[in-house]
């Protein structure tokens, strides 16, 4: 892996976590206030870090100047077969077996940090890495 995909990845990982905070904090905050079941706490956590993960890691884990439409139309995609398997897994899994609320939201941001990673890097902005002004800047350094 070269030096500059190592930082991505840090940046992304980095990202994530902030990401991941904001839902951790919004899903408790559902969890305890609301009589709701698990997946509209869920959902709503999700939605919410997937807006501020998309907004942080195209402009400066990817430098992507692409069209910012169409990208959050592919990261749609993504979500439209991650966010059901997801749902109806960790529903089963917290509502049907019991298990602990956080635990099966944890794994679920475990597998959406990588998943969303690797469709991010390899097909979201697999052409337009590095475009925007930011890495323009550098390169003009």
């Amino acid at each position: 892996m070269s030096k500059k995909e190592l930082v991505r990845s840090l940046k992304f990982f980095l990202f994530s976590v902030s990401a991941g905070i904001i839902e951790i904090i919004a899903f408790s905050i559902l969890n305890e206030l609301t009589a709701w079941s698990y997946w509209p706490c869920y959902l709503i956590a999700l939605a919410l870090s997937v807006l501020w993960n998309f907004t942080l890691n195209r402009r400066y884990t990817f430098q992507s100047a692409n069209n910012v439409p169409l990208a959050m139309v592919q990261v749609l995609g993504f979500y439209c077969v991650f966010t059901p398997v997801s749902t109806i897994l960790g529903n089963y899994l917290a509502d049907t077996l019991m298990w602990n609320e956080y635990l099966v939201t944890g794994m679920n941001m475990a597998a959406n940090f990588i998943l969303e990673y690797l469709y991010d890097r390899f097909v979201v902005f697999r052409k337009t890495l590095d475009t925007n002004s930011i890495a323009k800047k550098k390169a003009a350094q």
